[in-house]
C-alpha cells in the first residue's frame, strides 16, 4: 500500500463564515481547552455582539494560535457533533478539504499526539507571545497512509469514544436524580449544624512512613500536590484515610467554592498541615453519612453560601467554626442511603470516564504510529 508524503496546507481549507445573521447564541458559543476538546465559554459576553464569531459546522476544526503559558499543548478541538458551535475570531477554523485522501478524524488523532504538541511549540514564533500561525499548520509535511487504512484505526478509536460518551450520558442522568433528591430534603427534613455532624482529626505522619502528598482542586476532588516538597518535613503533614474529609478555610475569588473533599481510597495519604481533616462523629444523636455530606457541599448552592459567609480579607477565609455553624437538611438514614447509592455510582462511572479518557490519550500515537507501519508493510 505505502505512505504517501503530503504538505497538510493541500489537504485543508481555512473556513471564514461569520454569524453575521445572528442566526446562533450564547447556548451556540464555544471554547477549546487544552484537552482539545470544545467547552463552555468562560468569557463575559455581556453586551458582547455574536455577529462577528465564526462559524464551526460538522466536522470542521478550530484551534488557537497562541501556545504560551499554554501547558507546552496546542489548544485545538474537532466538532463531531451535528450541531454548528460559533468561536472568538482569533480562532482559526478549517475543514478537510481532500476527504478522499484524508479522514477528519484520523487527523483529530493526529493533533491528539503529544508529538504534534511538541511540534507545534518548537514551531511556535513570536517575543511575548508565540504563536502556531495558520501558515505553521499548512506547512506541516504528513504521511498518511491510504484511506481505508486511516478509516480501520478510527473504527478502534470511535468506538473507545462512544463508550466514554456512554459513560457521561449515565453520569447526567445520575446528577439529575441526586439533584431532584437533594431539593426534596432542603423542603422537608429538618436542618442540622455541620458542627453537630463532624469532628476534627489530627493524626500526623510522625514515622513518614506515607510519602503520597495529594491536595484538593476546585471540582473538589484530590489530587497530587504541585508544591514543590524537596526540602519538606513530611513528618508534620496530617493523614487522612478513607471515609475522612479534607478541609481548607481558604476561600479565592477565583474559584468561590467550599475547599472541601470526601478521601475514597482504601490506602491513606497525606495533605498539607493547613488542611484540616474531619469525620463523621462516632458517637451523635443525628446519623449522617459522610457521602451525603458530601453531596451537600458540592452543590453550587452551597459554594455560594460558603462564599457569603466567608470574611472580606484578601484571601477570603470560611474558618472552621463558621463553616461548623452552616446547617443541612438531614433526612432519615434510608434516604440518605438512597441518594447516596446514586453518589457511589456517579463516582464509579466518573473513575470509568477518567480511566477511558486517559486510554484514548494513550491509544492516539500508539494507532497512529501503527497505521503508518501497516501502510509501509
Amino acid at each position: 500500500m505505502g505512505l504517501t508524503k503530503y504538505r497538510l496546507g493541500d489537504l485543508i481549507n481555512l473556513a471564514d463564515e461569520r454569524n453575521s445573521s445572528g442566526i446562533y447564541g450564547l447556548a451556540d458559543l464555544k471554547g477549546i481547552s487544552i484537552k482539545k476538546i470544545f467547552i463552555e465559554t468562560k468569557a463575559d459576553m455581556t453586551n458582547v455582539s455574536l455577529t462577528p464569531y465564526i462559524l464551526v459546522k460538522p466536522d470542521s476544526f478550530a484551534y488557537v494560535t497562541i501556545t504560551s503559558r499554554n501547558g507546552e499543548k496546542i489548544t485545538i478541538a474537532h466538532n463531531d457533533t451535528e450541531n454548528t458551535y460559533i468561536v472568538s475570531s482569533s480562532y482559526n477554523v478549517f475543514y478537510v478539504s481532500r476527504p478522499d485522501l484524508l479522514n477528519s478524524d484520523y487527523l483529530y488523532m493526529y493533533f491528539n499526539r503529544p508529538e504534534f504538541d511538541r511540534y507545534a511549540r518548537f514551531n511556535s514564533w513570536g517575543s511575548a507571545r508565540e504563536a502556531f500561525s495558520w501558515d505553521d499548520m499548512c506547512d506541516i509535511s504528513i504521511d498518511l497512509p491510504p484511506l481505508p487504512v486511516q478509516e480501520k484505526v478510527v473504527a478502534v478509536y470511535n468506538a473507545m469514544l462512544a463508550n466514554q460518551r456512554a459513560y457521561e450520558s449515565g453520569l447526567e442522568d445520575l446528577n439529575m436524580a441526586i439533584a431532584a433528591s437533594i431539593e426534596e430534603f432542603k423542603h422537608t427534613a429538618p436542618r442540622v449544624a455541620v458542627g453537630r455532624l463532624l469532628e476534627e482529626i489530627d493524626t500526623r505522619n510522625r514515622d513518614n512512613a506515607i510519602s503520597n502528598v495529594q491536595g484538593i482542586n476546585i471540582n473538589k476532588e484530590f489530587m497530587p500536590s504541585v508544591a514543590n516538597l524537596s526540602t519538606t518535613d513530611l513528618t508534620k503533614y496530617k493523614v487522612i484515610r478513607k471515609n475522612q474529609f479534607a478541609y481548607s478555610a481558604m476561600q479565592t475569588g477565583r474559584d468561590e467554592c467550599i475547599r472541601i473533599a470526601l478521601f475514597h481510597e482504601d490506602e491513606p495519604v497525606i495533605i498539607s498541615p493547613a488542611y484540616s481533616v474531619l469525620q463523621v462523629k462516632a458517637e451523635s444523636e443525628c446519623e449522617a453519612l459522610a457521602e451525603y455530606i458530601m453531596l451537600w457541599f458540592s452543590r453550587s448552592e452551597s459554594d455560594r453560601y460558603g462564599w457569603f459567609i466567608s470574611d472580606s480579607s484578601i484571601r477570603a477565609s470560611l474558618e472552621l467554626a463558621r463553616f461548623y455553624e452552616i446547617e443541612i437538611p438531614l433526612p432519615s438514614l434510608e434516604k440518605q442511603q438512597a441518594v447516596v447509592n446514586f453518589y457511589n455510582a456517579r463516582h464509579l462511572i466518573m473513575k470509568n470516564i477518567t480511566t477511558v479518557g486517559n486510554m484514548l490519550k494513550e491509544l492516539c500515537p500508539i494507532l497512529i504510529k501503527g497505521s503508518l507501519e501497516e501502510a509501509s508493510a
